[in-house]
């Protein structure tokens, strides 16, 4: 969403002149917010949460699902046909304490397997590098997140799915907008207009299907037309007008995390959805949808 509010002039319409930068890992996202380098992060919920628990001021302005959209997918030539089958493997997640590498052991403990004993677990640096590795056959697995890599892999390979987050009822916040908590105590304002602005964003991803097509292709590193059509097609309806958390799925990703320092911890020490709420009660919204 940030791109297409960047390139369809959104972005600029509410007083920011912004740079989307690509950064591989969740960690290293929810690292670079919390020293400063970006305003604004997109990351995995998971890791973003272990850092607030961690004691960080990050906070969750928005989320897009309630459901984990990791999934684990093996190279067809490897056999596998089971979670149970994964034991003495190799399997990629971008980093440890990414949302995949959160997943993969969830999937793996509920088979039964103990993860780095009876399955080797390797960071391969990025979700694309996980598909590079699956392709060489230096791994037999791999865990992804969202449609781009499970696309990328199953065109390459034709890779299979094993498992899916939605399968196995995987609460967790996907597609989260976060900031820090003293990003709002300094510049409320402009999350304020950062937000009106990224809702708008979704409105015109939503309503712009060629114009947002061609603006994603950009930021997917000139993937073919077709894929890039076929993940809007897949994706679009998935972006609701308002896109709140739920604290229920914030609170399954406490429930699954091993610190007791959670245990003090509620899920609306994680969120602010203040800023969605009163574009929500200023009519903002409703608005913007009534203008097609």
């Amino acid at each position: 969403i940030p791109g297409i509010a960047r390139d369809s002039g959104i972005l600029a319409k509410y007083g920011f002149d912004a740079d989307v930068v690509l950064v591989t890992g969740s960690p290293r996202v929810v690292q670079s917010l919390i020293g400063g380098s970006f305003d604004y992060a997109i990351p995995g919920g998971t890791p973003l949460l272990r850092a607030r628990v961690q004691g960080a001021d990050t906070v969750i302005l928005s989320t897009i699902t309630d459901y984990s959209t990791q999934r684990v997918m093996v190279h067809p030539r490897s056999g596998i046909q089971s979670v149970e089958q994964l034991k003495g493997k190799k399997v990629g997640v971008t980093q440890y304490g990414s949302e995949g590498d959160a997943f993969l052991r969830l999937v793996l403990q509920r088979a039964g397997l103990k993860p780095d004993i009876d399955v080797q677990i390797i960071q391969t640096g990025g979700s694309g590098l996980t598909v590079t590795s699956l392709v060489a056959g230096k791994i037999d697995a791999g865990a992804m997140g969202g449609s781009v890599t499970s696309v990328l892999a199953s065109r390459k390979i034709r890779a299979k799915t094993l498992i899916t987050a939605q399968e196995l009822k995987v609460l967790a916040p996907s597609g989260v907008l976060a900031t820090t908590r003293r990003k709002i105590a300094r510049s409320r304002d402009e999350v304020r207009r950062f937000i009106q602005a990224y809702v708008e964003g979704i409105h015109f991803l939503k309503n712009n299907r060629e114009a947002a097509i061609r603006i994603m292709q950009k930021y997917m590193g000139g993937l073919p037309m077709d894929i890039v059509s076929q993940l809007y097609d897949d994706a679009r309806d998935e972006y609701p007008p308002l896109p709140l958390a739920r604290e229920d799925a914030i609170q399954a990703v406490l429930d699954r995390d091993p610190d007791p320092k959670t245990r003090s911890l509620k899920p609306k020490d994680f969120i602010d959805m203040s800023f969605l709420r009163e574009l929500e009660e200023n009519g903002f919204v409703t608005t913007l949808y009534q203008k097609r």
